[in-house]
């Protein structure tokens, strides 16, 4: 099981990206557009860099849902190998079971 702290400050920084994604990608746009005034675009870069970090999308982790563990993690499923392994064995999953060769 994963730090409790650390799940949070996750679930913190999946909350805050949500809530600046919009305004992100506007002054992005600002950013990157050629056309419009250097002056303009700086100020954009000024009010991006005022925007918290933990709001990028980029520092958002891949966690288990049921253990929290960051690594090993299925995407599709949002859970660990390890606990994936675990709900086959008790049978949780239709379909799954345990391969042998």
């Amino acid at each position: 099981m994963a730090k409790t702290s650390a799940i949070q400050r996750n679930l913190k920084r999946i909350k805050l990206s949500e809530k600046f994604h919009k305004k992100r990608e506007e002054l992005k746009k600002i950013i990157k557009n050629k056309k419009l005034p250097l002056e303009e675009r700086f100020a954009a870069q000024l009010k991006l860099a005022k925007i918290p970090k933990n709001s990028s999308k980029t520092r958002i982790r891949n966690r288990c849902e049921i253990s929290g563990r960051p690594h090993g993690v299925y995407r599709k499923l949002r859970i660990s190998r390890i606990a994936l392994r675990d709900l086959a064995l008790k049978g949780k999953i239709p379909g799954m079971t345990k391969s042998s060769w």
